[in-house]
């Protein structure tokens, strides 16, 4: 009993510590991520020959090349279609004064002041604009004084090194670690340690590649059907696909009402967009998910959602990071509790012979 408490206060030191390092936890999360994504491809150049350095540097500059494609190619992209977003939203609010709003003032007898628009449109005005600088505001704010841009240099070059490091050492720490572990209790530590790492991993690597495969698939599809916003809702659509069918519901729905301010009530683009975001979910429920994740996450949608919002409100950015994996390592932890009270004397029939009775191992 004493040795459980000291593991609960082991961990409640762990969190506090957590809590008290947050600012500084972020490059270190990050890398950490890298490595362990990164892994997996490094033990595969092993295995063809390579040198554990030279596998590090390759892998390495991959992720570098897809880091400052996404800069050149994707971002300015981006950015021009949230500048052509704040200059569509003035024709958006019109037609919400001016068409929709009255439709529903008639059809449920609502008084003429009951929107308050004017503040309304305000406020939405005033937030859609903010949104569309947000990069400026963020290194305004990084470089508000010159302790905080070195701060926020030094964290930015934190991460590749923390990354490469740890690709390089990453088997000799795991391993060290579990040299570290209890003999007697080896096995089962090493066993669900195992159970974590193939949630967390065909979540990281899996979902990952799934909500890419559905950006690609979504915004390469309503640009073809000619849709101005489409990278954007596209990307939308792929990242809100974290948690399964809101990626289908947020995309659909503001690409179908981009659509409408676009083309009007024409016909075929509306079945474009229909289209492609059938197709996108048709390839995640039939292809991707099943090839690239499987069905060894387990994690409830309702569960990925309160784990996000609860790390974010508790630790921040940090917290985001961490919420997933935490999370992963939970539904492991209670998934074995609950194994263990099945075979306890707790759950057991009273009536049933005490020799027929499970036991604990």
């Amino acid at each position: 009993m004493n040795n459980r408490w000291l593991w609960l206060a082991g961990l409640l030191l762990c969190g506090w510590l957590v809590y008290l390092l947050k600012p500084i936890l972020t490059p270190f999360l990050i890398g950490i991520l890298l490595a362990y994504l990164g892994d997996p491809l490094v033990d595969r150049l092993e295995r063809l020959k390579l040198s554990r350095i030279w596998g590090v540097v390759a892998v390495f500059g991959l992720f570098s090349l897809v880091c400052v494609l996404l800069l050149v190619v994707l971002v300015p992209m981006l950015g021009r279609q949230l500048m052509h977003l704040y200059q569509l939203a003035p024709v958006a609010l019109d037609w919400l004064q001016q068409v929709a709003l009255p439709w529903v003032q008639a059809r449920f007898g609502l008084e003429e002041e009951f929107w308050r628009f004017d503040q309304l449109k305000a406020a939405f005005a005033g937030q859609l604009g903010g949104t569309t600088d947000v990069l400026a505001q963020l290194f305004s704010r990084a470089t508000a004084s010159s302790l905080a841009l070195l701060a926020w240099v030094a964290n930015l070059l934190l991460i590749p090194v923390v990354s490469f490091y740890l690709l390089r050492d990453w088997d000799v720490i795991v391993a060290r670690l579990r040299d570290l572990l209890p003999r007697r209790r080896e096995s089962l530590v090493v066993g669900l340690m195992g159970e974590c790492h193939e949630v967390i991993g065909a979540f990281l690597r899996g979902q990952l590649l799934v909500m890419l495969a559905l950006a690609v698939v979504y915004s390469g599809g309503l640009m073809l059907v000619g849709l101005q916003l489409g990278l954007l809702i596209g990307v939308l659509a792929g990242l809100a696909s974290l948690v399964p069918y809101m990626g289908f519901v947020v995309g659909i729905g503001a690409a179908l009402i981009a659509a409408l301010f676009q083309f009007g009530l024409e016909p075929y683009p509306l079945l474009g967009v229909v289209a492609v975001f059938t197709v996108g979910q048709l390839l995640e429920g039939m292809l991707l998910t099943p090839l690239l994740v499987g069905d060894r996450i387990g994690l409830h949608p309702v569960a990925v959602i309160f784990a996000v919002l609860a790390g974010g409100q508790l630790f921040g950015f940090t917290g985001v990071l961490l919420a997933l994996p935490v999370a992963a390592v939970i539904m492991v932890l209670l998934r074995h509790m609950h194994d263990v009270y099945k075979l306890s004397g707790l759950y057991a029939d009273p009536a049933m012979d005490p020799a027929e009775q499970p036991r604990l191992p």
